[in-house]
């Protein structure tokens, strides 16, 4: 299907006979880096011409990253093998060039990394790539084998972060020796005087004194083969907090830190609005009259100097561009790889052992921040990774850290990255929509942020009036995204046509297409039932009953890890409940179906938390269908398990309405009472149990008192928002080690994000508290 828009000449394998000159070297990183950037403008082919016209371990990773992207988001099982031919052939030319580099004495060498690092970055990336095609093929050997492939780009990127950690160690005892001579000097001195002697990257005449260099401690812990490098709690550890690590433009002069501080950051939040107002992609944009958008990062003392995350691409560390292609290359692969282990559910917490390391949100979060300033096909992967992360994952789930309030941005400009950080991310977008005016990728992900702030109208305009992009895989993504807004919106035609072009778009999963589309018939015939338009009724009956019966055929074509889709089992299951009621109670199929599949649907994908009270309330008014008896006589025949079902979805809309005690009070009453095993066995839906366990720790979050300062100071607020807290923990946790159910990784998803939540929450305000 994919063959015309994805079709390339597969290059064949020549071996590392290019040149390890440094000159030349340089020369391979910079004609890929150009050619690469088609890649984010939806211009595949370009960067194919352009990497073609090289074979170093460069241009074949570039190569590597177009047939990777075809692959990932087509799915097309040539392609597949297509990629993991050319990855593979990356990684031998990386492989090989890295061996040469330990011999030969005419390659680059950086003053940060061990000789050929930058080509064990081009393995490394290689093998990221490479494990997620495995991962997509349906044979549970080459999962397995992925997973082993990410085991070791983990640890090749572990060892590039530790040569930078002991770098910037040699600096940190370099500068701790200066200031000790200049101590001796002062004594035989009167006045103060500034040393003239510049460290690199800014720690001579770029630093005020209010940045000047903590003391470093003599000996720092190594970093073990079975856990996440240490490097980065240097800091914490030193100043006693758990805050994280500043990001600080340490090449930048500065007079007053403290005022660049307090004083900038209503500027730099006007500036940034206004710029993302006037780069919009709703209207055309003049690149040429525009520079890349960099918001102005306020001076603050620095609490580490064993961290390169201080530092802008423009720092004199930086000044070689295949340090600045490694640096940014491994924070952008070890961050995403911390975040997303970080957020890997419960019910596959065996993956973790297999691997053999853990994750680590906030630090992943840092990095691939770091890695979004460079501009380069890295910090645009960064900056999408990012982009989707807060408007995709994070938009997803309930319990997430607070948004800190304006004035702790000012002592620490980076403390709402573990919340949703909207002026930062509008800056991200300007800045990747300046860098790549010509990809649809921005345009999506622009209606992303748009239906993540409720404005589920402006989403779909921009989804609809944005044109074809050149790739299908990005149109596909697209009209995915307008589907699940439509049906957020309640638009329930377009919600159905939507997802009938997904069918026609991508091969990903036909059967929750066809799923959605006929439940968005079913919610129109009960709106057409109920205004006592039975010939209405009657034909959207049909259209529900065609669109479902497309569903089994489908189903199970697609596999992960050679694993049915949960989704695909979900519907078929529910398609069998449906028709064994009909069968029982006589009755046509369409008055068989249960609680509204649409509002289901809108749960699982938590687009109650992207709509507007009026919105809700039509979720409400759709939900209350189900028990009017003059419109559903089957009602008193329903079992427990659909009634849990209608309880589970209308405690999350009360709880999107503030209505949290009523939530509670209808969960406890519905499904909490009874015994699990109450809702097992047969076509029963079983995962509204653990789900309710959930909703209970959601509420219970959402309803904390001393959510800022002035709240807190409240009498008793602190102590019952702690007893909230370990309740809403309790209740989650329990959630979290329930035996497996339907649909439970998405589910853990959630409860994984807010176990972290709750933990750190208490850990700051629960004293005594220790985290499991």
């Amino acid at each position: 299907m994919f063959r015309g828009w994805m079709s390339s000449k597969k290059a064949a394998f020549t071996g590392s006979t290019h040149s390890l000159d440094a000159a030349a070297e340089l020369a391979n990183l910079e004609q890929s880096m150009k050619a690469a950037t088609h890649i984010m403008n939806d211009d595949l082919e370009s960067a194919e011409a352009g990497l073609n016209e090289g074979n170093s371990s460069y241009h074949k990773l570039g190569k590597g990253v177009v047939a990777f992207l075809r692959a990932a988001l087509g799915f097309e099982p040539e392609i597949m093998k297509e990629a993991a031919e050319r990855l593979a052939e990356a990684e031998t030319t990386a492989s090989a060039d890295y061996k040469r580099a330990q011999k030969e004495t005419q390659v680059y060498r950086s003053s940060i990394y061990p000789p050929g690092s930058e080509f064990s970055l081009c393995h490394a990336q290689s093998q990221l790539m490479s494990a997620v095609v495995g991962l997509l093929n349906e044979n549970l050997m080459e999962g397995l084998k992925s997973f082993y492939k990410m085991r070791k780009a983990f640890m090749a990127l572990d060892a590039i972060l530790e040569a930078e950690r002991k770098y910037m160690q040699s600096l940190a005892d370099k500068s701790d020796s200066i200031a000790k001579s200049s101590s001796l000097t002062s004594l035989n001195t009167t006045g103060s005087r500034e040393s003239g002697n510049a460290m690199p990257g800014g720690f001579g005449d770029g630093m005020s004194k209010s940045q000047e260099l903590p003391p470093i401690p003599r000996s720092v812990p190594e970093s073990t083969p079975n856990s996440v490098p240490k490097s980065e709690k240097t800091a914490d550890s030193d100043s006693g907090t758990d805050s994280p690590d500043n990001f600080v433009d340490a090449d930048e002069g500065n007079q007053d830190a403290t005022a660049s501080a307090t004083n900038g950051n209503q500027n730099d939040a006007d500036r940034v609005t206004q710029q993302f107002a006037a780069t919009s992609l709703r209207s055309p944009m003049s690149v040429t009259s525009s520079a890349p958008f960099t918001p102005r990062t306020p001076r603050t003392p620095l609490k580490s100097s064993l961290d390169l995350l201080e530092h802008n691409p423009e720092s004199d560390i930086f000044a070689n561009p295949i340090d600045r292609f490694v640096h940014s290359g491994a924070n952008l692969c070890f961050g995403m790889l911390l975040l997303i282990l970080s957020m890997i559910p419960p019910a596959f917490g065996k993956l973790l052992y297999i691997i053999g390391f853990r994750g680590d949100r906030p630090r992943g979060v840092r990095m691939l921040w770091q890695a979004s300033k460079f501009q380069n096909i890295n910090g645009a992967m960064a900056g999408l990774i990012l982009l989707g992360y807060y408007n995709g994952l994070i938009g997803f789930c309930d319990i997430l850290p607070d948004t800190p309030p304006p004035e702790a941005l000012e002592s620490d400009p980076y403390a709402d990255l573990e919340g949703y950080p909207q002026q930062r991310l509008e800056a991200l977008l300007v800045d990747m929509r300046v860098r790549y005016p010509k990809s649809n990728l921005w345009l999506l992900e622009e209606a992303r942020m748009e239906a993540s702030h409720k404005n589920l109208g402006a989403a779909i305009d921009l989804l609809s009036g944005s044109g074809k992009s050149p790739l299908k895989q990005v149109e596909a993504l697209s009209m995915f995204e307008k589907s699940l807004n439509a049906m957020y919106s309640h638009r329930y035609e377009l919600c159905c046509e939507s997802f009938l072009e997904c069918v026609r778009l991508n091969n990903w999963s036909h059967a929750l297409y066809y799923y959605i589309a006929g439940a968005s018939h079913v919610q129109l015939y009960r709106q057409a039932k109920t205004a006592g338009d039975s010939a209405t009724a009657e034909k959207h009956a049909a259209h529900a009953a065609e669109l479902m019966g497309h569903v089994r055929e489908h189903a199970g074509k697609k596999k992960f890890m050679a694993r049915q889709l949960p989704f695909d089992i979900f519907v078929v299951r529910k398609l069998n409940k449906w028709e064994a009621r009909a069968k029982e109670w006589n009755i046509p199929f369409i008055d068989a179906i249960g609680i509204s599949p649409h509002e289901e649907m809108i749960y699982f994908w938590n687009g109650n938390k992207r709509m507007t009270a009026s919105q809700l309330q039509d979720s409400l008014d759709n939900l209350a269908w189900s028990e009017d008896v003059t419109q559903n006589p089957t009602w008193p025949k329903e079992s427990l398990d659909e009634q849990a079902i209608l309880a589970v979805l209308r405690s999350a809309i009360y709880r999107q309405l503030g209505q949290y005690e009523k939530a509670r009070e209808l969960l406890k009453k519905e499904v909490v009472s009874h015994e699990k095993i109450e809702f097992k066995g047969g076509l029963k839906d079983d995962w509204t149990a653990p789900t309710a366990h959930y909703e209970m720790g959601a509420c219970l979050w959402a309803e904390r008192e001393g959510v800022d300062e002035a709240e807190r100071e409240k009498e008793g607020a602190m102590e019952r928002d702690r007893e909230r807290v370990r309740e809403a923990e309790g209740w989650v946790d329990k959630a979290g080690k329930w035996e497996a159910y339907e649909l439970d990784a998405r589910v853990g998803l959630k409860i994984a994000t807010g176990l972290d939540t709750l933990r750190a929450w208490r850990g700051k305000w629960d004293e005594g508290y220790v985290k499991p």
